[in-house]
């Protein structure tokens, strides 16, 4: 089956420079970006129903740029002063870089891994004394949870954000060749805004093994998968894979 029209199930990209405006051009197919879910945060008095305090803590670990947005409004609308004795892990570099958007960056004791939870845990451990806060979505993997269990670290999850479903209105057309889906709200979005759904001729690709698990669990047929060995990026997949459906121009 000849693949037209796709769907990727996150926001356009923002330079054109982008691997997807390639693959468009060069196999024929128009690629609509539309995330099915998007992130919302909690008020101040949602949160305080957790009976959190912040300033309990003495560090903080970040997992995404989203949690340090998230994090720093939602101690603006509590009116909670982050002392600079704070201390900031975070999975990665360019996490940890982030910040400077809301504190002065080389005045601060700032720790970072290399990407993987095992990483970052590594770090954290070294520090195995202070008393951590870890600012989380309300669907969030628990890999590295259970990681700080196993060092005994003292943290706390606090839940500042949530993840909810885009609605499609009911008008709106839904003729797509190809879905391609990041995470497995992304799915639960698909099933939720279209109840009826089926897959039929529709080729379904995803990244990250929880993903693809998602699918197969709702019943779906997996098409396309990523990371692999021959394909390490989406795009690489969906190249390798339209190599043969569409034909290479």
């Amino acid at each position: 089956m000849t693949i037209k029209k796709m769907l990727v199930s996150q926001p356009k990209p923002a330079s054109e420079k982008s691997p997807y405006f390639d693959i468009a051009q060069k196999y024929g197919i128009d690629i609509d970006f539309r995330p099915f879910i998007k992130v919302e945060p909690l008020s101040a008095k949602e949160f305080r129903q957790q009976k959190i305090s912040i300033l309990d803590f003495s560090a903080i670990i970040f997992t995404a740029r989203t949690a340090i947005d998230h994090f720093f409004n939602l101690c603006e609308e509590l009116r909670v002063t982050v002392p600079e004795t704070m201390k900031y892990f975070c999975t990665t570099e360019q996490i940890a870089v982030y910040l400077q958007k809301y504190i002065v960056y080389r005045k601060r004791k700032i720790f970072y891994g290399l990407g993987k939870p095992e990483e970052l845990v590594t770090v954290v451990a070294k520090h195995a004394k202070e008393k951590y806060l870890i600012p989380v979505s309300d669907v969030h993997k628990n890999d590295l949870f259970d990681m700080l269990d196993a060092k005994k670290i003292d943290y706390t999850k606090a839940v500042m954000y949530r993840t909810v479903s885009n609605e499609f209105s009911k008008d709106e057309t839904f003729d797509y060749d190809m879905l391609v889906f990041f995470s497995p709200s992304g799915i639960s979005s698909l099933l939720k805004n279209f109840p009826d759904f089926k897959q039929e001729d529709i080729k379904i690709g995803c990244f990250g093994p929880t993903t693809a698990k998602a699918v197969k669990d709702a019943g779906l047929r997996l098409d396309v998968e990523a990371p692999t060995s021959e394909a390490p990026s989406m795009t690489a997949a969906l190249e390798q894979y339209l190599k043969k459906a569409n034909g290479k121009k």
